[in-house]
């Protein structure tokens, strides 16, 4: 792939798009912020947390640098756009399989001796592990890219500068593979997912209301019992088709990821070739995130069931786990304080 630096028309008209390059990577830093606002509440939580940071911050540096060039200039810069451009796809091409490895062993060791560490020590070893996948990428690009200037003549005249720059095949591996597979998974069950996105919905503001009800419960007992409007209710579930639950995990990431993914598969469609530095970011960073989480919570749905410590995640995935198990699973464990016991157990659950 070649990025166009400059172009020369055949009757001495001149372009430089050094300042196009600049709009699109800050356009990528905004809604690389943006994503991180929403998304990473808690860096010490997990490895892709600590992960998000990096890449807001790379983008950061990497608008500082495209800014620097294009305010002094080619001739006065001491780094030329088609270094900055090479040496960033590279690099950003290089983090995507570590980052995606590292993240499924972090996934891999909750609730083990490995995973069970202080929160100092966990925001410890995912600062190293970053910084340590970032080092070797940067290694990596600037030991194996020739940021050299292509000239390219047309037969008009007209001549143009391009610099060649790195794409991402695994993520568009990874994205047409995953597209693929859930259109697939849920392709057979068609008729029954308008119904099963509704009961999920349900449960969705079920969970939400037990969340603000629980500050009203911190000082009350535990032995009431359950209320007629929870009997109806669960009588009321007993005639819907419950989905196993692996299908009910990826229809839980597809309500959120569909829209990222069949925007991603447009492009490819449509021969929008796009570099690595681009679309190595948060949207990719956070599907990817949810994957690999659901993957985990599957292989772990018999020793941990839905309430594991994985960290928190865009997809909400106890609501599909209850959504596969049925109404004698939904109700959702809250920490009461009970005043007469709390030398003894002071965490109880309703």
């Amino acid at each position: 792939m070649l990025a166009i630096i400059g172009y020369w028309g055949g009757d001495g008209y001149h372009e430089d798009n050094t300042h196009k390059y600049l709009l699109l990577l800050l356009f990528k830093f905004g809604l690389d912020a943006v994503v991180f606002y929403l998304c990473s509440r808690k860096l010490h939580t997990s490895f892709f947390s600590m992960c998000s940071l990096s890449i807001v911050l790379a983008d950061a540096v990497l608008v500082f640098l495209m800014a620097t060039v294009w305010l002094l200039g080619a001739e006065r810069s001491l780094l030329s756009p088609c270094f900055v451009l090479a040496n960033a796809s590279a690099t950003y091409r290089a983090i995507v399989l570590p980052m995606m490895s590292l993240g499924l062993l972090d996934f891999a060791l909750v609730d083990t001796y490995l995973g069970n560490q202080s929160t100092f020590r966990k925001f410890v070893r995912n600062v190293v592990f970053t910084l340590l996948v970032w080092t070797l990428a940067a290694i990596y690009s600037f030991g194996s890219v020739k940021a050299e200037l292509i000239e390219l003549d047309y037969d008009t005249g007209a001549k143009a500068l391009g610099c060649e720059v790195e794409e991402s095949s695994l993520i568009t591996y990874l994205v047409v593979g995953v597209f693929t597979g859930v259109i697939c998974a849920m392709l057979p069950f068609w008729s029954s997912l308008p119904q099963w996105m509704k009961e999920a919905g349900r449960l969705s503001e079920q969970r939400e209301e037990q969340e603000i009800q629980r500050s009203d419960l911190l000082f009350t007992s535990t032995n009431g019992p359950e209320t007629r409007s929870e009997k109806d209710i669960y009588q009321e579930e007993t005639y819907l088709q419950r989905p196993p639950l692996w299908l009910s995990l990826t229809l839980g990431f597809a309500m959120f990821w569909m829209p990222y993914l069949l925007m991603s598969v447009a492009c490819l469609v449509f021969g929008f070739a796009v570099p690595a530095y681009i679309t190595v970011n948060l949207l990719w960073l956070e599907c990817t995130n949810s994957l690999l989480m659901g993957l985990v919570f599957w292989a772990k749905r018999k020793t941990l069931g839905p309430y594991n410590r994985l960290p928190d995640n865009v997809c909400v995935w106890q609501v599909y786990w209850h959504l596969s198990q049925g109404p004698q699973q939904q109700q959702i464990p809250v920490g009461v304080f009970n005043p007469s016991n709390a030398k003894r157990d002071s965490l109880l659950y309703v």
